[in-house]
C-alpha cells in the first residue's frame, strides 16, 4: 500500500511506481467513484478509437500532403 495526499488545490498525485507500472501518462483522464465514507474507486478512462488522429494527420510536416476531397450530400440517404 502506498501513501499520498491532497494538495491544496485539491489534487491528489499518483506515486511514481503506481504510473510507472501501469503506463500512466500525463493528461490521461480518470474516474473517481465515490463507493462510502472514505471509499473511492478510480478508473482509468479509456480513450475513444481514433482519439486525436486527425490533429495528427494535419500536424504531417508535409504541407500539402492531404487535402480534403469532395464528397456528395448524405441528405438523400
Amino acid at each position: 500500500m502506498m501513501h499520498t495526499r491532497v494538495s491544496s488545490k485539491g489534487q491528489i498525485v499518483l506515486p511514481a511506481a503506481v504510473r510507472q507500472q501501469d503506463d500512466i501518462k500525463p493528461g490521461q483522464e480518470f474516474e473517481v467513484e465515490r463507493i462510502d465514507r472514505g471509499e473511492y474507486r478510480l478508473r482509468r478512462c479509456e480513450p475513444t478509437p481514433n482519439e486525436g488522429l486527425a490533429d495528427w494527420l494535419l500536424a504531417c510536416p508535409e504541407k500539402g500532403f492531404f487535402v480534403g476531397v469532395a464528397s456528395e450530400s448524405t441528405n438523400d440517404l
